[in-house]
């Protein structure tokens, strides 16, 4: 369940990710004055094949993380959408594993971008390219 619910928080930030484009200056600038204040969290090293295989499988992941969206609002009941929530699970498990990353440098990647406006920023222009 955990490693579902780490999914779904990737598929959410992959689909901010690449919607956020458009933003990210002026979102880097806020972040950068909001982290100021804020005990900088220690971030990892990545690969640029690594932060490359995040920006693909993100972007893949933003496209079934809207299709499986409303797949789950149409769901009828619960069970329908347990159903919905393991499939996209698995599709997505699939997704990362086939881009050459396992699901926790993945969503490692994931939460060290939110920290680090920069990584960021380099992922969206690997995801652009």
């Amino acid at each position: 369940m955990q490693r579902m619910t780490a999914l779904f928080f990737a598929a959410l930030l992959a689909t901010g990710l690449m919607t956020a484009t458009a933003h990210a200056q002026q979102d880097q600038e806020s972040t950068q004055g909001s982290m100021a204040t804020q005990e900088a969290a220690p971030t990892q090293d990545f690969s640029d094949e690594q932060l490359q295989q995040f920006a693909d499988a993100s972007q893949e992941i933003a496209v079934l993380s809207q299709e499986y969206t409303q797949r789950l609002q149409e769901a009828e009941d619960e069970s329908a959408q347990q159903e919905v929530r393991t499939e996209a699970n698995e599709r997505m498990i699939e997704v990362v594993e086939d881009s050459g990353l396992d699901v926790d440098i993945f969503n490692a990647i994931g939460q060290t971008i939110q920290q680090d406006p920069e990584m960021m920023q380099r992922v969206q222009e690997m995801a652009q390219s």
